[in-house]
């Protein structure tokens, strides 16, 4: 019985794992936050943050979102750039005509990648 038990919860968690990874999008992220932001104006709203771009602003209605995100590789010749984490933001910023598809936070940027990377492709769900 105990064999079954351990089966169906390896089953789960390979399943659990495929279906995050299938669910994520791709993009690029860069680092450069300041106040005021377009959804909240002077209000501090930590550190975990980001900015979305034109194709993700919807006029606003990505304001408060939050999204996990991922670095997967470099997108400058920057060698091995990623922490190996992920990090989890909240959508407080337009960032119109950013090179990017999230505009991150210092802080939020660290804890995924190299700072000295500058760019970084990202999965974000």
């Amino acid at each position: 019985m105990a064999s079954i038990v351990m089966n169906v919860f390896l089953v789960i968690s390979v399943l659990s794992v495929i279906l995050s990874t299938a669910y994520a999008t791709p993009g690029t992220s860069n680092f450069l936050y300041k106040l005021p932001s377009a959804c909240y104006g002077n209000h501090d709203s930590g550190v975990m943050i980001a900015a979305a771009s034109d194709p993700l602003w919807n006029n606003g209605a990505i304001c408060g979102k939050t999204f996990t995100v991922t670095c997967t590789g470099p997108a400058n010749p920057v060698p091995h750039p990623c922490t190996g984490k992920s990090v989890t933001v909240k959508i407080v910023d337009h960032c119109p005509g950013c090179g990017g598809t999230l505009d991150l936070s210092k802080e939020a940027f660290t804890a995924i990648a190299n700072p000295v990377a500058g760019v970084i492709k990202i999965d974000y769900q």
